[in-house]
């Protein structure tokens, strides 16, 4: 047996938004249930996101710290950002927020890994990016006060590290725990980081033109 996940649906006999915010919003479903009961699902309706995984030579992760409001806690966490252009290339939009975030460019790119948030609660779809050959770009950097990049600060931390600390409960972004354990993950496979998809393979979750 492949143990894949599949797509299925359920059949939706209404559907209505009681909250529409300025990126996000919340539907609420009437679901027929497979024994013909009808059940309601609230769920947050999200664009997708991208992270990245910048890798340096010296096997340096590229980390960002970012106060995040609803749980109250300033988290490390991966360079990251919302598709807000339907349709938009993940890749495309996983460069630029290695750009704007942290003002770095890379040459190498491959799709480290894919996920649903919180699937019980969201259809935001999450793919991560491993980018290698990292470099400072060009021109000055990205600034916009007026956005939680202000108030970010940047290291450079070895993935020894920061698998240690997911293990020990010290990080909990779940961008970043994906990444380091799938990075982790491939390199101690047998074909080691070959075994990793091309940076435009399909995204199912989120279909966009390449």
């Amino acid at each position: 047996m492949a143990i894949k996940d599949t797509s299925e649906t359920w059949e939706t006999l209404s559907t209505r938004r009681p909250f529409q915010g300025a990126k996000t919003a919340v539907d609420s479903d009437e679901v027929r249930m497979p024994d013909g009961s009808v059940t309601r699902r609230d769920y947050q309706v999200h664009p997708g996101s991208v992270c990245v995984l910048a890798l340096d030579e010296a096997g340096r992760v590229l980390v960002l710290s970012q106060y995040r409001h609803p749980v109250r806690r300033r988290l490390w966490e991966l360079p990251a950002g919302l598709l807000d252009v339907p349709g938009e290339n993940p890749l495309h939009g996983a460069q630029r927020e290695l750009y704007e975030e942290a003002h770095v460019k890379a040459e190498d790119w491959r799709v480290l890994a894919d996920f649903y948030a919180s699937p019980g609660g969201s259809d935001e779809a999450i793919r991560i990016f491993l980018a290698r050959g990292v470099a400072h770009a060009e021109g000055e950097r990205y600034e916009d006060a007026a956005s939680e990049e202000a108030d970010m600060q940047l290291e450079w931390v070895p993935l020894a590290d920061l698998v240690r600390g997911v293990l020990a409960g010290e990080l909990g972004n779940p961008g970043l725990v994906t990444g380091v354990l799938a990075l982790s993950a491939a390199l101690a496979s047998e074909a080691g980081l070959d075994t990793l998809r091309p940076a435009l393979a399909p995204w199912p979750a989120r279909p966009y033109e390449s």
